[in-house]
């Protein structure tokens, strides 16, 4: 473990309500101290880091990553997964359990975690509600904590049985660890390949409504009203179920909700090959793009301008990726034929500067979904440069040029809509308990890193 000291770089960290030049002191594995800018001493046998022009914060969490291991490492394995998020700036990733087995026993909770301990990120696992994920019975959800599980989630299936999630939602008040559901109801969703409206008319695919997400919405915030559960809304996609959440939220509901960065950024318009998301960016999008088909789909540009609402002021407490790696043949088909999902790790931070260059975000509201949103729902001493915290890092040029290429990603799911196009942001240096995970094999005096 060695001791570093980042002079000189721009320190957000919304959980001291910090965002000013500073110097940052990294000993043992914590942070040590901050200083103003420019005011901490030199000490011999401190590592430095010249940041000046960079952004320091704490190293991003993530609550919602497919790693795809066990069973399907042809498009995920957790070595690649966890590489891939250090290279986002992300220093702590959720890993679901829709694998091959499903993780709903306590020996798949061990298994994950063991072989994780090896990778570059630290992962936390989410276990299944049910067995098998098949939505019939109830898994152990007792064992599932007690191995380590950090919430419960069928993801890539919702708890369809209003019985079985009233049981888990009571498990969740005795555990007090959420039940993080994929609100799609499955009647409503059946066939469908984008958001229902006007673009999908006019590219002949079959929609899926908005309200296939609202009624699940409402009703897992019926249920957790009624037992004192924690819900927990993945991938929120639509203005109404903001709204069914804040609502909750102002009547005491214990409800929480995270958001993509594409659901964020992106429309159901791209699906039509419309414009290079980025400005400058020279990359066409041709129509009928199979990157663009998510699970929620992209939404109207009425639902963006909720969801953005909903981060502002709070109804949305943290920005998750949706990591959905896919092998390049799961992609290269019709649109009917294509598995839903996009690689997001390594494109987030550039997707979310793009909305604080152009101000529908500030960069501490960004920041605060990434860490100490995140952090608090996990309850764990994480998204913070407090002194005496753990040494999660995350350092990013705001305004370095790169191209989505890939060959420029860490994933081995290259599926992205990014694909081509020049974003701006990149991760410079992560550190995950004061040691350099990407950016550097290891810290030089001065310490090098390509700019």
């Amino acid at each position: 473990m060695s001791d570093a000291l980042i002079r000189r770089g721009r320190i957000v960290d919304p959980s001291q309500n910090l965002d000013a030049p500073g110097d940052l002191l990294v000993r043992d594995g914590k942070i040590a101290r901050l200083w103003p800018a420019g005011e901490a001493p030199n000490a011999d046998g401190v590592l430095e880091l010249d940041a000046a022009g960079l952004v320091v914060t704490p190293g991003f969490i993530d609550l919602h990553v497919h790693l795809r291991e066990p069973g399907h490492e042809e498009k995920e394995t957790i070595a690649t997964g966890s590489q891939a998020a250090v290279a986002g700036g992300f220093t702590t990733i959720c890993a679901m359990p829709n694998t091959e087995p499903a993780t709903d026993s306590a020996a798949m909770v061990e298994y994950v975690g063991r072989v994780a301990a090896a990778g570059a990120a630290r992962v936390l696992v989410v276990a299944a509600v049910s067995k098998g994920r098949q939505g019939k019975e109830l898994a152990e959800l007792g064992e599932l904590a007690a191995a380590g599980a950090v919430g419960f989630s069928d993801d890539g299936n919702p708890v369809a049985s209003n019985t079985l999630l009233r049981n888990a939602l009571a498990y969740s008040r005795m555990l007090r660890l959420p039940i993080m559901d994929h609100c799609e109801d499955p009647e409503l969703t059946k066939g469908g390949q984008m958001n229902e409206g006007p673009v999908a008319t006019r590219l002949g695919l079959k929609g899926t409504p908005a309200a296939a997400e609202e009624v699940l919405v409402a009703r897992d915030v019926a249920l957790a009203e009624l037992t004192g559960g924690w819900a927990h809304i993945c991938h929120i996609s639509t203005a109404r179920a903001v709204a069914i959440v804040r609502d909750a939220k102002a009547r005491g509901v214990r409800v929480t909700a995270e958001a993509t960065p594409h659901h964020l950024v992106m429309t159901d318009e791209l699906v039509m090959g419309r414009w290079p998301l980025f400005p400058g960016s020279a990359a066409a999008h041709l129509p009928y793009d199979t990157n663009t088909k998510v699970n929620p789909p992209l939404r109207s540009r009425v639902d963006v301008e909720a969801l953005l609402a909903g981060l502002r002021d709070g109804t949305i407490d943290a920005i998750a990726t949706d990591h959905a790696p896919h092998h390049v043949l799961d992609k290269e088909c019709e649109y009917d034929f294509a598995a839903p999902g996009l690689s997001g790790l390594e494109t987030a931070l550039p997707a979310l500067l793009l909305l604080v260059e152009q101000g529908k975000l500030s960069l501490a509201e960004v920041i605060r979904a990434l860490t100490v949103g995140p952090a608090r729902l996990l309850g764990r001493e994480l998204g913070s440069l407090r002194p005496g915290g753990v040494a999660d890092v995350t350092v990013f040029d705001p305004s370095l040029a790169w191209q989505v290429t890939p060959d420029a990603l860490f994933s081995k799911g290259k599926n992205t809509p990014f694909l081509g196009e020049t974003v701006k942001g990149k991760v410079v240096l992560t550190l995950r308990e004061g040691r350099a995970v990407h950016g550097a094999t290891r810290l030089t005096q001065p310490l090098a890193l390509e700019r």
